[in-house]
């Protein structure tokens, strides 16, 4: 039968995420893989979300697996406004703040909300793919700045903003993918630069709890609580199967995020909001993070002294204070697709650059999660690519 679907536009220049594909490859136990952005699954806190799930079906059934509101529990939500106030200083208002299916739900809320075709976003270059992707369904004219060791390039943000954009997109604690931190300077400058303009920062932190090096930096919301939106998760701290996060916005957008959320999907599971809460308030959870924050550390550690061994004056990599993350880029002109490929053949796969940017650039440098992988499959995963990267040079002029 002949295909007669009529799609709409806005689907012609979307693609498939080109991480899933990988995913998709790793599938295989042989497959050492740094590819993919999951948390590492060995510290689910399993037995912990067993027994408070038992503890809260047995308590409160009829409570958590009805409707609820839209804009999510209050208890969960006022947890989340104690915590700003604790560990980062800020004072957020419960009723800005809006429980989402994931922090990606987030990004697809914010594109009905506020962005019409052809409307600008500034973002990092190179930047998160699940953000990237999930805008691009609406349309707009990206302007990439380029991101270094201490965050965006000012004078390029600064140019950036001339072209009147009506969203900044940022992931300032241990970016995705490079693994940079914007510090305290880059993050004033560029809420001075904002301030008064009529565009708003997304402020993105999934990974901001894994830290194992330095002191937090002041948030965009320290500066411009007015214009900035937070966007938080529980997916990598503590498990992504139960699709809980959360976004800070203005009262004024905040309304309109509400109604959007409504047709989206009325609300949040209450029973996945509960868990989560029960678990933060368990005398478990600060111990969970602690153990996480010091398995991810060893593995950062271990992948940067042999990258260091290994490609010692031909790579140069991020140095991670934190998150899942590290960031190549090739000294030699080598492709990274072309390496991607091999390393594939000889049973590792990493992700290529060139999906970071809206703009073709790339191609020279690679993505590697270390969150995942054994000690050993991170020594043999990196002599494997060390392998990929020799071939490679001998084939290219």
């Amino acid at each position: 039968m002949e295909n007669n679907f009529q799609f709409a536009e806005r689907m012609a220049t979307i693609q498939p995420s080109f991480i899933r594909e990988i995913l998709k490859a790793a599938d295989n136990e042989s497959v050492i893989s740094f590819a993919g952005g999951l948390p590492n699954a060995e510290y689910f806190p399993e037995q912990a979300l067993a027994e408070l799930a038992s503890r809260i079906l047995t308590e409160r059934p009829q409570d958590v697996l009805q409707y609820g509101q839209s804009e999510g529990e209050t208890e969960l939500r006022q947890h989340i406004c104690d915590q700003y106030r604790q560990r980062h200083r800020v004072d957020v208002p419960v009723e800005n703040i809006l429980i989402t299916n994931g922090s990606q739900q987030a990004f697809d809320l914010i594109g009905k909300v506020l962005l019409d075709e052809g409307d600008k976003v500034i973002i990092e270059s190179p930047g998160y793919l699940g953000a990237i992707q999930s805008l691009m369904i609406y349309r707009p004219q990206f302007l990439p700045v380029p991101i270094g060791q201490n965050g965006l390039n000012l004078d390029a943000f600064e140019t950036a903003l001339s072209a009147d954009p009506k969203l900044v997109y940022s992931v300032p604690n241990f970016q995705n993918p490079t693994g940079f931190s914007y510090n305290a300077e880059t993050r004033e400058a560029m809420a001075n630069l904002i301030r008064d303009k009529s565009c708003l920062i997304i402020e993105d932190d999934p990974y901001g709890e894994i830290r194992f090096e330095g002191e937090a930096e002041p948030s965009f919301y320290h500066y411009l609580p007015e214009q900035t939106l937070l966007l938080g998760s529980f997916s990598k701290i503590i498990a992504p199967g139960l699709r809980l996060g959360w976004m800070v916005a203005p009262s004024p957008v905040m309304q309109k995020l509400i109604v959007a959320k409504q047709a989206a999907d009325l609300h949040t599971s209450r029973l996945s909001q509960h868990l989560i809460l029960a678990f933060l308030k368990d005398e478990r959870f600060e111990p969970h993070i602690r153990r996480l924050c010091k398995a991810y550390e060893q593995r950062c550690r271990l992948m940067g002294e042999k990258l260091d061994e290994l490609f010692a004056g031909e790579v140069l990599r991020s140095h991670p204070q934190g998150g899942m993350f590290m960031w190549l880029a090739f000294a030699k002109n080598i492709d990274t697709m072309e390496l991607f490929r091999e390393a594939s053949r000889l049973g590792m796969v990493f992700v290529p650059g060139q999906p970071f940017y809206t703009n073709q650039g790339g191609s020279h440098c690679a993505r590697l999660n270390f969150s995942c992988a054994s000690p050993a499959q991170i020594d043999r995963g990196l002599a494997l690519l060390h392998q990929a990267f020799r071939t490679i040079s001998i084939i290219s002029p």
